[in-house]
Parts: structure tokens; C-alpha cells; sequence
């Protein structure tokens, strides 16, 4: 008779099923009391929210409420000698509090929203006596959100469960016996001998089964330890399995959930601990340690100790896991500068690995950041999520635009949610791209973004499938331990350069715009802040503010996390950061006021009527009209300094402006509109040639259908009609140096209000915007197509540029439709080129001779109603000779967005000149990025870099007292000497590369 192999999986499985249902057997019910807030309340207050006696399927609360539960209850008397649990499902997160007010083991409702092939969610079971005697008494409080894992609603807040129960202890091990071997024999062919080996053994335990009881239990576990304990032979590859519970900061929840979130998640941790010895679990991000240390500070001293056993490990080099796309190059420096300082001084660890997951793509910066602060590591796993190319590597060199090389390794299963089951490793085993060249890979096991962290179901399956016959080993060890080996092989791997582009999520360089603006914006006023209170310190004898401006660097830098600067967050979650964005502007505009005046007031300023200080930051000589109170002045400013002016005001400062219906010009540019607002010519007099293509309208300020989520949109969006806004009304006028055209548009509920503006002896051509924008799943944007041939785009990013395809010959560039860039995207032929520039968009796209700007995206998910009101930017067109080194579009740009600053003069004190600059570049064309003090002493920090991918030997000079000079790493260790005389410093550059000096004054 032939064996029915059908069947017996079918009854297999029905039997694992019933084991599940027998590992517990509740015997009591427990009472709970509830004390209802609407924001969290901490352990010594628990009592004073709504007081709300809650019984199974009763609902406690709505979205986002908070609840204390009381759970009290009595182990009956007849279950002496049993190992007691508790069963409590809130149909939310909770957190186990002990009665002192720690944190001791986080839950997660069974209902939780979750990618069910990577496990269940669920954390319901409170261990609580190995050994019953019977009648004890049971006072537990449990912290709750009336929210799941991923910020959803669940089941309308009803208590689910909550009772006593014995836990059957050889039938829930029967359990994971079966669910082991059952996953592995699904895994194999059954063809193979160690499939039908599985099978035969499953069927045979399954016979002894009949009334599941402990005993019968004992005696399938003896059938089926004959295929548990046959072990694997040498290995080819051996798998590095670490607990991790990645969790968002923010995203489908607000960031005073995600502080509850760690609590549950660690206390978690800690508990599974002391019942498997061999658990390593590792977690990322300062700012979560550092909300541990300030909320449950008895937690956190249990997290300490575990470190210092090496069974947990801190990971990563940032301050959290911020998005690296649209995060400025020093906020990147500063997300590892304050990451591995918080490490090094609360555990003394220094941070080697930078952790970033779930990050969408990474700047072509990133490896040269990386080397110069000590890291030498990178792990991630977003590439996996590319949607037209596969990556063509787990293991490989990163090699940044400026030829830095990094070790990167991409967990092969392409989750940091794995289950750590059978199926995981094959999966491992089968994705993993350079097996052969490299024989270990990583596997990250756990609940993760909703956090929570590995549960007891991870822990059981790897105590089994650790040296299983028919799998890869697996080990449970450090990510850093990990690195260290597959380092040794480091020269095998291959080479990947340039940047890392995630083909998928390309909407988040738009998404959430207010966001964007304040990010840009803050970044800049930091840099200001930092440099006038350095100059302050200097020459006024200010203190300088060290521990303020770390304070409002941090909140920034939370901000850039990579669910919240990319716009992929709830709508809480940017009312609130909106808020607390206008707070920080505010504090750091009053500390930039208070330094510049500080310096303005030590200048000689005899002989000036009414005199003003405008400062300049930026590391060249600028020219430019400024409006000193109500005079326009066309004035010259120093390199990072100052000139003092008076209010006179100039001639003939309109001379060679036009202004008519349908046309503006100065002496250098000459532009036409046409009927309905757009640009039909943009001619450069000066080189004698058309800017825009012929027969193109430039500045379609079009609408598309948008239908995607806050990630992404449909990449065939631009092969479909599209709404324009209309214009309605036109004026014209001159306003001192500069010729306008305003111009107000609608479309539907949606007004656009923009002037078009050309300055006197400027190549540039401003495009100031406000929008009132009430369009819902749309998205707007400009384009300029330029009279120019070229074959690639040179985009500004961090520290650098790189060069974007303008054709899509292949599958590569046609996956990169949308770009993400910074200050400016140019497009150059040798002679000529234009250059699109803007304050605060990322967006772009470049195709053929096209540079395609996304102004705004109204998107309804996660956030509804994204970036619907009132909205200001401005973008501007500038043509240039030559291409953008020749043309300095990196200057213009940054002049674009760091305006000069005007200072009244309130006193003299004849200590400083009229005209004065603080730190000069005499020769090769660097940028000074930052200027502030050093961490740790009084010294100066300047950081430089080369701009223009070009070996350049520069000539800093310093224009104070200055003893000595330093070159240090980033974070600002290992240094050595370098020269100074008369004040001035030579130092060698590579192409984009970085330095950072230590001044000693």
C-alpha cells in the first residue's frame, strides 16, 4: 500500500496546532481596574487618570489613549507544583511594571498588525511562579496604549484576555519540536532522504498523542530527538543570527509612543535573558538610550550591566538612523560625532558599525564620514527593496565619491524581522550573492519598526536549529564580532562606487515640505550660530553656548530620522515636529542676534552715520544688493566676515532694468512670457544664445495625478495629462536693483502667487513662490528644458557631487527617474551650461536636456492631508559660461540660501576694523563647511572640502591670534602638526575630499 504523503502533512499540522492550544491551560480569571489619560503618565501617578473597571470584551479606550492597568487574581489552590503564567491581552502595547516602577517585560496584542510569514506579533504570556504552592496573590500593573504595534486600532480597545493559566512545559518544547522540523522538512525536496526521514518521525510522534497530556508529550519529544540531534556537517556557510528590534522613532505612532516602545521593548529583552543563556541582542540609536536613561533610569542601569557582559550590544554610529538622502553633510558628521560620544561615555564602546537598516539609499558621502570618525563598518538591508534591479551584492566595498572605501554587508534574507526558523536560513542560504567568496552572512531575528524585539518563539528555534542537520549552523554572536571575521577578507570582495540608490521610495524626497524647509533652514542657522558665537567667544568675550547648541543639534538631528525628515509619518507626528521646529528657529535666531551684535559693537565705526554691520559667513568675497533698512546698496563683504555700512543710498540703481507686459531684462539676461505665465525665451545677452530650447515653454507650473502613498508614486506619472495652474492676473514693477514680475495663478481651491525676478548685474533669475495649496493625491512641479547637449547631470549633495544619467538606455538609469539632490541640479556642455537652484526642494528629475523640479506632493497616507495650507520657496534659473566649476554654481547657490546678515551698530569700542574677514581662503578653491568650538576645549574647529572634484593645494589664512594648528579626524582625535606661519595654513586636498582642523587660540 502506498504511503499517503499528503495526508499525513495535513493531520501533522492539525496536530501542531492542538499542541499550540495545549501549552497552556488557564485556570482563573484575573480582575482588572484601569486608570484612562490621554497622554502618558508616569508609574508614581498612575492612579490619577479616569478610573474604569474593565472585564473581557469590554473596550478601555480610543486611539492613542493611555491606560494603568490593575490586574489582581489568586493561583488556585489545586495547582500546586505547577508553573504558573499569565495570559494579558489589552488588544494594544503594555509594559509590566515591578513595584518600585521598572520596566520588567513588554506585550503586544495577538491582533497586531504584522507580516505574518515572519512570525506573530504577539507577546502575551507574564512569567510569574516556576513553582506553585497555591493561593498566591496576584497585584501586577501593566502601562498601556490603546494602540498595535504599527499604530492601528485594534479591535475597538477591548480587553482580550486576562487569567492564570499552567504553562504544559513539555508540550509548548513538543511545540517548537514539531514547528522546527516540520519548517525544515517543508524546505527540502521530498525527494530527499531527510525530508522522508522528517516526515516518518512527525507522523510517528503524532501517534502518541491522544489526549495531550504532559506525559504524552515526554514521549513524542523522545521520537522526534533522534532528528533534532542529527548535527551538520563542515560548513560553506555559517549564519550570525543577532536579536534586534528595529524601531522606528516615529512613523505610524508619535515619538512620546516610541520612548513607551523602547521601555517595553528592552524590558523584554532583559527577561528573555535570564532564560537563554546564549541570547545576544543588539540595538541602535543614542537618542533611545538616551530617553531610557532620563524615563526608566532602573531600567536602564540593567541595560548597563548586560552590556557589560557582551550579551547586549549597542550598534550603530548615529545619533539615530537618520535618512542620508536629504540630511546636510555636517548633520551627518554630527549624527556620528554625538552617537559614538554617547556611547563611549556611557558604556565605552567605541562605535565601529554604522547601522542603518531601513534607510532609503545613502549618499556617495557617506564612506569618507565614516572613515575619517573611526567607523569602519556598514550594515543595511533597504537595497533589498530596489524594484526594477537587483543589487548584485550581500558582501562588498563601498567606495564614496571621493574614492574612501567602507565594508558593507546586507543581511542575505532581506529583513531585520527575520524568524529565525528553518525557513529563514534556507531563505539566507539561497539569497546570499557572494557565498563562495564569503562563508558567513548575518540574520537578524526579531520584531521590528513597531519594535517589540525577539520573542520566546526566536529563541526556542534557534536553540534547535543552531547545528541541524539539512541547514547552515547558526550562531548567535555580535554584529562587531561578525565584521572582524569577514574583514580578514575584505581584499575578495567587489567594488560598488558612487552612491547606493534605493529604486523605490522616491516620493520621500518631496513628501512633507514644511519639513524639508525647516530642516534645510535649521541646518543652516546652526552653521551661523555656531560660527558668530565662535567670532563672539573671540573678539567679545562671549561664552560661547556649547551645551545649547548640543541641545537644539540633537532635536534636529531626531528629526532627520528616516520616518520623519522623508515625510512617511502620521500627521501628529509633523503638527507636533512643525512646532517644536519654530521653537528652535526662534531660540537659535535670538543666540545668532545676540553673537553678531556682540562682535557688531567692538567695531570702529567713528565717521558712519547710522552704521550696520552685514555680515558674511560664506568662505568668498561676495557682491550683492542688500536693502540696509530702506536704501538699497550694492555692497562688497569680505570672506566669513563683515563690512560696516551706512544708509546712503546709491544712484541710477534701476539703470538698464526693463519691465513690460510680457518681458523682463537686465543688463546680462532677457526673459519673455508668454500669455499664460510660462517662459517662452530666456536669452543671455552677455554669450549672445538662447537658455531655453526652442519652442519649449519653460516654468509649466504643472499638476499631475499623484495616487501613491508618502514613499512612492507611479513612475509612468509624467506619460498622462496633467492640470496647469492658470494664470489670472499680471504686474510688473522695479523695486530698487531688481525688475519683478508677478504673476497670480489658481487651480481649483488652490491660488499661486509668484514673482519673477532679475537683479541688476545678476545672471540669476528668482522664482519666489507662495502657494495656499488645498489639491488632494496631486503633485506640482516646474521644469526649465535648457538649450544645452549633455549626457549627465551634475547634482549637488553632501560634500560633493555626482553625476546623474539624462538618457535611459538601460534598466539602471530608468529606475533612477527621480533623483535626489540639494542646493542645485546643473546641466552643462563645455562652453555653457544652466543650472536649477533652490531653498529647501530635494525632488528632481533629468531627462535629455530637462531639469524637472517636485515643488509639492499632497499625499493622504500615513499622513492625511500632507502639506495642504500655505507654503513659501523659491527656485531659480541661472545660465552660465562654462560648465558649474566655471560658472560657480555652488556659490551662487549657497548664496541663494544663506543670506547676508545686517546688524545695527549700537556702540563702538574701537577694538575691530570696518571692514574685516575672520578666516580667508588665499588660494585654491575650497569651502569652509563649519566653523565652531571643539568638543572638548576652547579650541576652533574649521572643516573644509574640495567642491569641485579637483587636487587643489589651499592656502587658509587665519586672521586672529592663533598658536597652533591641528589635522583631526571628525571626531576630532588623531591629530598631527601642521605648519602655520603669518597665519596662514597650507593644506593638500583630494577630489571632494574633507579636513578638519583644530585651531588653538
Amino acid at each position: 500500500m502506498p504511503y499517503n504523503k499528503k495526508k499525513m502533512y495535513v493531520y501533522i499540522q492539525n496536530v501542531i496546532d492542538k499542541v499550540n492550544k495545549a501549552m497552556y491551560e488557564k485556570v482563573a480569571e484575573l480582575d482588572a481596574v484601569a486608570w484612562i489619560t490621554k497622554e502618558p503618565i508616569p508609574f508614581h501617578e498612575r492612579c490619577n487618570g479616569e478610573e474604569k473597571q474593565v472585564r473581557i470584551g469590554e473596550t478601555w479606550g480610543q486611539l492613542w489613549d493611555c491606560g494603568w492597568f490593575n490586574f489582581t487574581g489568586e493561583v488556585p489552590k489545586t495547582q500546586k507544583g505547577q508553573k504558573i503564567v499569565l495570559l494579558i491581552d489589552v488588544n494594544g502595547e503594555g509594559c509590566v511594571f515591578d513595584k518600585e516602577g521598572c520596566p520588567i517585560r513588554g506585550l503586544t496584542n495577538i491582533s497586531s498588525s504584522f507580516d505574518f510569514s515572519l512570525g506573530k506579533p504577539g507577546k502575551k504570556v507574564v512569567q510569574f511562579l516556576e513553582n506553585a504552592e497555591g493561593g498566591e496573590k496576584i497585584d501586577i500593573w501593566i502601562e498601556t496604549g490603546c494602540n498595535d504595534l504599527f499604530g492601528r486600532y485594534s479591535k475597538e480597545g477591548t480587553l482580550e484576555e486576562a487569567c492564570v493559566a499552567v504553562c504544559n512545559q513539555e508540550m509548548r518544547a513538543l511545540y517548537y519540536d514539531f514547528q522546527v522540523l516540520y519548517e525544515l522538512m517543508s524546505q527540502l525536496p521530498d525527494s530527499e532522504s531527510r525530508h522522508m526521514s522528517i516526515l516518518y518521525k512527525l507522523d510517528e510522534a503524532t501517534k502518541v498523542l491522544k489526549d495531550y497530556t504532559e506525559e504524552e508529550a515526554v514521549k513524542a519529544r523522545k521520537i522526534l530527538m533522534s532528528e533534532l540531534n542529527k548535527k551538520g556537517g563542515d560548513p560553506s556557510l555559517t549564519v550570525s543570527a543577532i536579536g534586534h528590534a528595529h524601531i522606528d522613532l516615529a512613523w505610524l505612532w508619535p515619538i512620546r509612543e516610541t520612548i513607551r516602545k523602547g521601555a517595553r521593548t528592552f524590558s523584554t529583552v532583559l527577561e528573555m535573558m535570564e532564560r537563554y543563556p546564549d541570547y545576544i541582542f543588539g540595538a541602535s540609536q543614542p537618542q533611545l538610550y538616551a530617553w531610557m536613561k532620563e524615563r526608566y533610569p532602573s531600567l536602564y542601569k540593567k541595560i548597563e550591566q548586560r552590556i557589560k557582559e557582551e550579551r547586549w550590544e549597542v550598534q550603530g554610529a548615529m545619533w539615530v538612523e537618520p535618512d542620508t538622502n536629504i540630511s546636510g553633510g555636517e548633520a551627518l558628521i554630527r549624527q556620528v560625532v554625538y552617537g559614538k560620544r554617547f556611547f563611549r561615555e556611557e558604556f565605552g564602546k567605541d562605535m565601529k558599525i554604522l547601522w542603518l537598516p531601513d534607510v532609503f539609499g545613502y549618499t556617495g558621502s557617506l564612506p569618507q564620514i565614516l572613515k575619517k570618525s573611526g567607523v569602519d563598518y556598514f550594515m543595511t538591508i533597504k537595497l533589498s527593496w530596489s524594484e526594477i534591479n537587483q543589487f548584485p551584492h550581500h558582501t562588498f566595498n563601498w567606495q564614496g565619491i571621493d574614492g574612501t572605501k567602507i565594508l558593507c554587508h546586507m543581511p542575505p534574507e532581506g529583513t531585520y524581522n527575520s524568524s529565525a526558523s528553518p525557513q529563514a536560513v534556507k531563505k539566507t542560504e539561497a539569497q546570499y550573492l557572494d557565498k563562495g567568496v564569503s562563508d558567513n552572512c548575518l540574520m537578524l531575528f526579531g520584531i521590528g519598526d513597531g519594535g517589540g524585539g525577539p520573542g520566546a518563539e526566536h529563541l526556542e528555534r534557534l536553540e534547535r536549529v543552531k547545528n541541524l542537520n539539512g541547514l547552515s549552523p547558526v550562531v548567535q554572536e555580535s554584529s562587531l564580532d561578525f565584521f572582524k571575521r569577514i574583514d580578514k577578507d575584505s581584499h575578495k570582495y567587489k567594488t560598488w562606487n558612487g552612491e547606493l540608490y534605493l529604486e523605490k521610495h522616491q516620493g520621500t524626497f518631496t513628501s512633507q515640505a514644511k519639513n524639508k524647509k525647516y530642516n534645510r533652514k535649521m541646518e543652516i542657522m546652526l552653521r551661523e550660530l555656531e560660527l558668530s558665537s565662535m567670532l563672539a567667544q573671540i573678539n567679545a568675550q562671549m561664552v560661547y553656548p556649547q551645551q545649547e547648541i548640543e541641545e537644539i543639534w540633537k532635536e534636529v538631528l531626531l528629526y532627520q530620522f528616516h520616518d520623519i525628515l522623508p515625510g512617511s509619518s502620521i500627521k501628529r507626528v509633523y503638527d507636533e515636529s512643525l512646532n517644536r521646529y519654530q521653537v528652535l528657529m526662534n531660540k537659535t535666531q535670538e543666540m545668532i542676534q545676540k553673537s553678531l551684535e556682540a562682535v557688531a559693537d567692538n567695531i570702529d565705526t567713528h565717521g558712519i552715520d547710522n552704521p550696520h554691520m552685514v555680515f558674511n559667513s560664506l568662505s568668498w568675497e561676495r557682491k550683492e544688493w542688500l536693502k540696509v533698512k530702506d536704501d538699497w546698496q550694492y555692497l562688497s563683504v569680505p570672506p566669513m566676515g563683515y563690512s560696516v555700512v551706512d544708509e546712503k543710498e546709491k544712484d541710477d540703481i534701476s539703470d538698464k532694468l526693463v519691465v513690460k507686459e510680457d518681458c523682463l531684462e537686465n543688463e546680462l539676461i532677457k526673459l519673455q512670457f508668454n500669455d499664460d505665465g510660462t517662459i517662452k525665451s530666456i536669452y543671455d545677452k552677455e554669450y549672445q544664445r538662447e537658455v531655453i530650447q526652442d519652442g519649449v515653454e519653460a516654468n509649466v507650473l504643472a499638476v499631475y495625478d499623484d495616487q501613491g502613498d508618502a514613499w512612492d508614486f507611479d513612475i509612468n506619472y509624467d506619460e498622462r495629462p496633467f492640470d496647469s495652474f492658470q494664470l489670472r492676473s499680471r504686474e510688473n514693477y522695479i523695486d530698487g536693483p531688481k525688475a519683478i514680475m508677478k504673476q497670480v495663478y489658481n487651480l481649483g481651491e488652490s491660488k499661486l502667487i509668484q514673482k519673477v525676478i532679475l537683479t541688476k548685474d545678476s545672471r540669476r533669475i528668482d522664482f519666489k513662490t507662495e502657494v495656499q495649496w488645498q489639491e488632494s493625491n496631486k503633485m506640482l512641479r516646474t521644469s526649465f528644458p535648457v538649450d544645452v547637449y549633455a549626457t549627465d547631470a551634475t547634482c549637488d549633495i553632501q560634500f560633493g557631487t555626482i553625476k546623474r544619467p539624462l538618457n535611459r538606455n538601460t534598466s539602471w538609469e530608468s529606475a533612477k527617474y527621480e533623483i535626489c539632490a540639494h542646493k542645485w541640479v546643473d546641466i552643462s556642455q563645455r562652453d555653457y551650461g544652466v543650472a536649477l537652484m533652490n531653498d529647501c526642494k530635494y525632488g528632481y528629475k533629468v531627462l535629455e536636456n530637462t531639469i524637472d523640479l517636485n515643488l509639492l506632493r499632497s499625499t493622504n497616507y500615513p499622513g492625511v492631508n500632507a502639506d495642504k495650507g500655505k507654503h513659501e520657496f523659491t527656485y531659480s534659473l541661472y545660465p552660465h559660461n562654462g560648465d558649474y566649476v566655471t560658472g560657480e554654481v555652488a556659490k551662487r547657490a549657497d548664496e541663494l540660501n544663506i543670506p547676508l546678515n545686517c546688524i545695527e551698530v549700537n556702540s563702538s569700542k574701537d577694538q575691530l576694523p570696518k571692514t574685516k574677514a575672520f578666516i580667508e581662503i588665499l588660494d585654491g578653491d575650497v569651502v569652509i563647511e563649519s566653523v565652531k568650538r571643539a568638543e572638548d576645549d576652547n579650541d576652533i574647529i574649521v572643516r573644509l572640502y574640495e567642491n569641485n572634484s579637483s587636487s587643489v593645494n589651499a592656502q587658509i589664512f587665519f586672521n586672529f591670534d592663533v598658536k597652533s594648528v591641528q589635522l583631526v579626524d571628525m571626531m576630532e582625535e588623531n591629530s598631527s602638526d601642521i605648519p602655520i606661519e603669518k597665519g596662514i595654513v597650507n593644506l593638500r586636498f583630494k577630489p571632494f575630499e574633507i579636513h578638519t582642523l583644530k585651531v588653538n587660540i
